[in-house]
């Protein structure tokens, strides 16, 4: 049984779907403290002068709540501006009139009071466009409230009989390989290595959205997503 845990993320690029592509099961690490400055709530669109952020504007008192408690602003008709954004840069993309629903459903169908519940919806939406099959789980929903960040990962892991725990490879900077080693849990780190695609507006950037993939590629697009094996 192969896990992932990551926090629920805003759109997030390629590298997320490939960790979930690559697992049984895809823990969305919710009941942990929410952070500023992060891809919690943002992510970048690629247009013709460079990348630009797409922010969802939260409430003042996210900085002191839990991922799953952060709600997001009624102030700011936020939906409409990212709507109009992917309108205005990604019209012209390949295969943007074919997944045109997708924005249509994030922006359009639906509000959002709640952050988690933005992340983790679109989340699972793009997976089912790429065919994915892995199931997702929300940490506050196990009840494990283990404050030691590797104690917490492991037992999350063992409490879903898990043997191989997929990570980033920035979480080798803190990540105790010896203290899972001890709990019978394998460790794979992914290698982000992806090849280029067909991409809008001059030089190539990996650092933007899944989506950028999905409104350029298509169906084809699980070829430049899914690099990692186990």
């Amino acid at each position: 049984m192969k896990i992932a845990i990551l926090q629920p993320n805003y759109l997030p690029w390629k590298g997320v779907f490939d960790m979930i592509n690559l697992v049984d099961v895809f823990v969305f690490l919710d009941d942990v403290q929410y952070t500023k400055h992060d891809w919690r709530n943002r992510n970048k669109i690629k247009t013709s002068n460079g990348t630009q952020w797409l922010t969802v504007p939260l409430k003042s008192n996210s900085i002191k709540q839990k991922i799953f408690e952060v709600e997001v602003s009624d102030k700011v008709n936020w939906s409409k501006k990212h709507y109009y954004s992917f309108l205005a840069n990604y019209a012209k993309a390949n295969y943007f009139k074919k997944y045109e629903f997708l924005i249509e459903d994030f922006y359009i169908k639906n509000q959002w009071k709640k952050l988690n519940e933005l992340n983790i919806y679109t989340t699972k939406k793009i997976s089912e466009i790429l065919k994915i099959n892995t199931e997702f789980i929300r940490s506050s929903e196990l009840n494990i409230s283990t404050q030691d960040k590797n104690q917490r990962l492991i037992d999350i892991i063992k409490y879903l009989n898990g043997k191989i725990y997929v990570s980033g490879p920035a979480a080798k900077n803190y990540i105790d390989i010896e203290k899972f080693k001890q709990n019978n849990i394998d460790i794979y780190f992914m290698n982000y290595n992806y090849p280029e695609y067909p991409q809008l507006y001059g030089k190539f950037i990996h650092e933007v959205t899944v989506l950028d993939v999905i409104f350029n590629c298509g169906e084809n697009s699980l070829k430049y997503i899914f690099q990692n094996r186990i």
